[in-house]
């Protein structure tokens, strides 16, 4: 008599885990960024303040994963001719194509709750969150295989991500930090490319739209884009407005880490790795070590200026 019941639970427990696994979790530390703006306008140990970025992350948590749904409903039939992607959820069959979409619908209402809730600017906020889920929805359907194209809708959703995070707080990014986000996220885009390439063995198995790029061509503009992530930065660092906000023109001397952090970033893209900015910073201990010392030394600089 136990055993129908123990098969009975053991497939829930599978279908849950199959939905979580849909959902990406670990790629939520992406949506990270949303705090980049709290944090630069020295209101990250405001409560109410705070709380509205914490709800907005979770609401932009929902949505990509949402996201990340539909982009693996719409690949499900190439999924099952890659020896990895095989296996997930809905190119395995472990989860149908019909609970997929009902997992988007309630995830999507969900987000959007989240995002009423303790809002700085309703509409603004609710008008990224669309433009987010149409950039994907048609990188998904095709635009991914338009070279630059695909990169450009990649880096995007980096910058949608930051200006998300403004506006919930009715914040704004400055000139020199919208640049250094763009110029970064470019390079990130250039770099997942990169090593896509790399693991086709110039094939381009996995992505047609890798025909249309170059070892050479890639290196070079992902390069460019890092020199010019890092020279925004230190244009921030250095400018006067910046100095007088924040009492201190001690946030030039954060070049050398972010320099040093983008080396070891660098070094990980350059080795093994698939080129993913999530699994590349997981999979990396001393990146995160990093990470978090040039974190510590920022909220030191910005939040206690007589350091």
């Amino acid at each position: 008599m136990l055993q129908p019941k123990l098969y009975h639970q053991k497939k829930q427990y599978s279908m849950i885990y199959n939905i979580w696994k849909l959902m990406r979790p670990r790629h939520y530390l992406k949506n990270a960024l949303l705090f980049v703006s709290i944090t630069f306008s020295g209101k990250l140990f405001e409560f109410d303040t705070l709380l509205q970025v914490i709800y907005g992350f979770i609401a932009f948590s929902l949505l990509s994963s949402a996201v990340y749904t539909l982009n693996d409903i719409f690949d499900a039939n190439a999924d099952r001719q890659h020896e990895i992607k095989k296996f997930r959820p809905i190119a395995s069959g472990a989860v149908s194509v019909v609970n997929a979409y009902i997992l988007v619908f309630c995830l999507l209402l969900l987000s959007t709750i989240c995002n009423n809730m303790h809002n700085g600017s309703l509409l603004k906020s609710l008008l990224f969150m669309a433009l987010y889920f149409l950039v994907n929805v048609g990188y998904s359907l095709g635009l991914k295989h338009i070279p630059f194209v695909d990169i450009t809708l990649l880096a995007s959703g980096f910058l949608i991500r930051v200006l998300y995070g403004a506006v919930i707080i009715n914040s704004e990014v400055s000139s020199w930090v919208s640049l250094t986000v763009i110029s970064i996220s470019f390079y990130l885009g250039l770099g997942k490319r990169r090593n896509e390439l790399k693991k086709s063995n110039g094939q381009a198995m996995t992505r047609k739209v890798l025909l249309h790029y170059s070892f050479n061509f890639l290196d070079k503009f992902m390069y460019l884009c890092l020199a010019l992530s890092i020279v925004f930065y230190a244009l921030w660092s250095a400018d006067i407005e910046v100095i007088a906000r924040y009492g201190t023109n001690k946030l030039i001397w954060t070049v050398p880490f972010v320099i040093i952090l983008m080396m070891k970033y660098s070094a990980d893209i350059e080795s093994d790795s698939h080129g993913d900015p999530v699994d590349v910073v997981t999979n990396d201990k001393v990146l995160i070590i990093m990470g978090i010392i040039y974190a510590i030394v920022m909220l030191l600089l910005i939040y206690i200026p007589k350091i």
